[in-house]
């Protein structure tokens, strides 16, 4: 599971974030500007964060 991904609810040619899960976490990283880098996060971090997006707390 390493590869980059956009959510499926992304139209194509959006500006948009990518993410690539790993066993460890997640790196989230802008799609128009993939040279910057990316933000990594740990698994209880983006745990949280995608029950707070399920939840429609964001």
């Amino acid at each position: 599971m390493s590869d980059w991904h956009t959510s499926n609810y992304s139209p194509n040619g959006s500006s948009c974030v990518e993410v690539r899960e790993r066993a460890e976490g997640a790196d989230v990283r802008d799609s128009q500007h993939r040279e910057a880098g990316h933000l990594t996060f740990a698994g209880m971090e983006w745990a949280a964060f995608l029950r707070d997006v399920k939840a429609d707390r964001l």
